[in-house]
């Protein structure tokens, strides 16, 4: 048998070298391979951690907010995007939801992304519905229109002509009030806790005020509500007795919520106030009512918000009205929570009795600068998730374009259809308003946006905005 040659160490050494310096070869190429591969997914890496530690800071602010400003209520962080808000042990859930059989729950989940890019973006929009943004959709007239006509008959309007009869009483050519046009706007709400209050005087000292529906606005409840009257959003039921509520106000500007309606057209043609449809989006989570839309309206007009009579402190069990017997309907604590998130991300500021005696200071509400901040934030997030990085322009959520006539011009509302006592309204408050008397943020706003007007498209999403530019 013959035996393997032995090799010497002598022998054995080069080869192992070798061996060596190929596998330190083939490290540093895989390494330059790597490192050229992975440079810029590290940096999006880089900028997501950036964004994720922005958010996770707001988040914290708020955390604070709410436990500075609660009354009991706590925000406990999921992530850098999600909260739950809860309500203290001893809460008493009293509202019992017939549909689901379970009683209003004591704790709410929110994305804090989302509500921030959903109530930001409202800052920029038109919350009326126009004859430019009828013009703009493609589907405008043929089926957005019929949608906001009750008892048409027809789901789509196959004859326009008959669809522009029953909107000319209400459409104008143009946004008839615009972003920033107000620096502070009360919302006062219905609630039976404004008689434990003397808000009037402080509530008569803002820019505009908006009130919901039937609420009177006389000298028996002016200590409470005051007796500034200059928008009212009001719904089908509160049609009939319209009259008798505005009581000689002309110049109260109503906003219809929904749809138009033969109720509503037979009292708009025996008053001269200007009278509108509301254009926003349904909110699927949040507070409801007429109330919410009001803010909705407000933000779209105002810099600062202030709600009263919203009912959101705790010691109550039911819905109370200021001015009438409690009624059903309503849910207090889901609206408390969702107002209470709102305040915390810049939105509005709550003026409660429980809050009435002490000063009120809002350093514990993040900065305006901060919610800027994560509102960048956030976007950036969206687009990445969404895989559009980059396309983070002002009109980056246009979805559709229009074009529109000179700013200021354009037919008053009902100009087709006006009684003799509509002839009289004072619409040219709000239509024709020249550019150079408008309020200097409302001028360097439209500026900055080139002339352009948004619309949220009906729904809850926040990439569907109807942008009209108006054509010099």
């Amino acid at each position: 048998m013959t035996r393997p040659v032995k090799q010497s160490p002598i022998s054995r050494k080069p080869a192992l070298v070798r061996l060596l310096c190929v596998a330190a070869l083939f490290s540093i190429i895989l390494l330059a391979i790597q490192s050229s591969f992975f440079t810029g997914s590290w940096n999006a890496v880089n900028i997501s951690r950036e964004e994720i530690r922005i958010l996770s800071d707001f988040q914290s602010n708020l955390q604070q907010c709410v436990a500075n400003r609660g009354l009991g209520l706590t925000a406990h962080i999921i992530d850098h995007c999600n909260v739950i808000l809860k309500f203290p042990e001893g809460t008493n859930s009293t509202w019992y939801n017939e549909q689901f059989k379970i009683f209003e729950p004591l704790e709410y989940k929110y994305d804090v992304c989302e509500a921030i890019l959903l109530w930001e973006q409202y800052r920029n929009m038109t919350t009326v519905l126009t004859r430019e943004y009828l013009d703009s959709r493609p589907d405008g007239w043929f089926d957005y229109a019929a949608k906001r006509i009750a008892q048409l008959g027809a789901d789509k309007c196959y004859n326009q002509t008959l669809c522009e009869e029953h909107l000319n009483l209400i459409l104008p050519a143009k946004p008839p009030f615009h972003p920033r046009q107000f620096r502070k706007c009360a919302v006062v709400g219905n609630s039976g806790d404004l008689l434990k209050t003397q808000f009037g005087e402080e509530i008569d000292s803002h820019d505009a005020v908006i009130r919901d529906n039937e609420a009177p606005v006389n000298e028996k409840y002016a200590k409470h509500v005051g007796l500034k009257r200059d928008f009212r959003l009001v719904v089908r039921g509160a049609a009939r007795n319209m009259i008798k509520i505005l009581n000689g106000s002309d110049d109260e500007v109503l906003i219809i919520k929904s749809v138009i309606h033969r109720d509503f057209n037979a009292m708009i043609k025996k008053i001269r106030n200007p009278v509108y449809l509301f254009q926003g989006i349904v909110l699927r989570r949040g507070a409801k009512g007429t109330g919410m839309k009001s803010i909705e309206l407000a933000l779209s007009m105002c810099d600062v918000v202030d709600i009263y009579g919203f009912t959101v402190d705790p010691g109550y069990t039911e819905w109370t009205r200021y001015f009438s017997t409690p009624r059903k309907g309503h849910n207090p604590l889901q609206g408390r929570a969702y107002y209470q998130l709102l305040e915390c991300l810049g939105v509005i500021r709550i003026h409660s009795p429980m809050r009435a005696k002490r000063k009120q200071d809002w350093s514990d509400v993040p900065s305006r600068e901060m919610i800027n901040c994560a509102h960048r934030a956030a976007l950036r997030l969206k687009k990445k998730q969404a895989g559009q990085e980059g396309v983070l322009g002002q009109f980056v959520n246009c979805k559709v374009w229009g074009k529109s006539g000179p700013y200021g011009t354009g037919p008053t509302s009902g100009c087709e259809d006006m009684t003799d006592i509509r002839k009289s309204s004072n619409y040219n408050r709000w239509e024709v308003m020249p550019f150079e008397s408008s309020r200097g943020e409302a001028r360097n706003h439209y500026i900055q946006m080139e002339g352009v007007f948004s619309y949220k498209m009906d729904g809850n999403k926040l990439d569907d905005v109807v942008c009209v530019k108006c054509e010099a």
